[in-house]
C-alpha cells in the first residue's frame, strides 16, 4: 500500500482519521504489513500484503487476524464485542 493513500483512508465506522504503525516495508516505503487504528472508536484494521482490511465488523473472523495479531506482538481486547486492541497492546503502538 503506498503511503499517499493513507491520506484518503477513514475509519469505516465512524469516519474519523487512522494511525498507522508500520511493521514492513519495501525500499519505495510502500507498506506491506502494519496496523491502522482508530484513536476514536478504538477498533483496529491490519494491512496484509499491502492490503488494508476495512471490513465492518460482522464480516470479520478473529481467529483468522489472531496470527498477524501475535506476529507483531500484539493482542485484541477479549472483552469487547469490535475489533479493539488490549490495552498493552495500545501501549506498544503509542511507544
Amino acid at each position: 500500500m503506498q503511503r499517499k493513500i493513507l491520506e484518503k483512508l477513514c475509519c469505516p465506522f465512524d469516519k474519523h482519521d487512522l494511525k498507522i504503525s508500520v511493521f514492513n516495508e519495501d525500499e519505495n516505503q510502500d507498506i506491506y504489513e502494519g496496523l491502522l487504528t482508530c484513536s476514536e472508536c478504538e477498533r483496529y484494521y491490519p494491512i496484509v500484503y499491502s492490503i488494508p482490511i476495512m471490513t465492518p465488523d460482522e464480516y470479520r473472523e478473529r481467529q483468522l487476524e489472531l496470527p498477524n495479531l501475535q506476529r507483531w506482538g500484539l493482542m485484541i481486547d477479549e472483552q469487547s464485542n469490535s475489533f479493539v486492541l488490549d490495552e498493552r497492546s495500545k501501549t506498544k503502538l503509542i511507544n
